[in-house]
């Protein structure tokens, strides 16, 4: 008995890795549950057993903050690179100091990522922000001007990888980072 039931899990496992390499999104838990008329207990048994078949595979199983997927590890990325060199996505240091700050300090106006970095943000970097759907305006903050509150989305996790903000590794010891003169 105890063998039909593991091979039913194994089969589980299957599927989902199927679903997964032919869905161009991620596929949240309720999806896959509904998709594979099955329960919870099941789920997760089935995700267990597809990250263990994956460990001596060149993918891993991700969940982040939209759902599940498949991902080429880590360690492929230079081939990648060297391969596809038009899929690699140049981010400059002031995109990522400008999102850094929305991640970290959210919600935030643009004056106060102005003040943190020291320089004007340029509307250029918001609207690359705002394009790949990263960041989003929700609320004003109530002082005189009643300047928007920018904060990340899911997009922004998901293409980083990260299933909360929780997530962000921890921000450096400043302190720590002082030259002495």
């Amino acid at each position: 008995m105890t063998d039909t039931k593991n091979q039913t899990q194994e089969a589980l496992s299957r599927c989902i890795e199927v679903l997964l390499h032919a869905s161009e999104t991620p596929l949240t838990d309720s999806e896959l549950k509904k998709h594979l008329l099955i329960g919870d207990n099941e789920l997760q048994l089935a995700l267990l057993l597809l990250k263990d078949r994956l460990n001596d595979s060149v993918l891993y199983l991700n969940k982040s903050a939209s759902g599940y997927r498949l991902q080429i590890k880590d360690s492929y990325s230079k081939l990648i690179a060297q391969v596809f060199p038009e899929r690699q996505e140049h981010l400059s240091q002031a995109l990522l100091e400008t999102l850094s700050v929305i991640a970290y300090k959210q919600p935030v106006t643009r004056g106060d990522i102005e003040q943190i970095r020291g320089v004007t943000v340029s509307s250029n970097i918001l609207r690359q922000l705002f394009d790949k759907g990263w960041i989003v305006e929700n609320g004003h903050k109530d002082v005189l001007g009643k300047p928007a509150l920018l904060h990340t989305t899911k997009a922004f996790l998901d293409a980083f990888g990260l299933n909360s903000l929780d997530e962000l590794p921890p921000l450096p010891d400043l302190q720590s980072l002082k030259v002495e003169m």
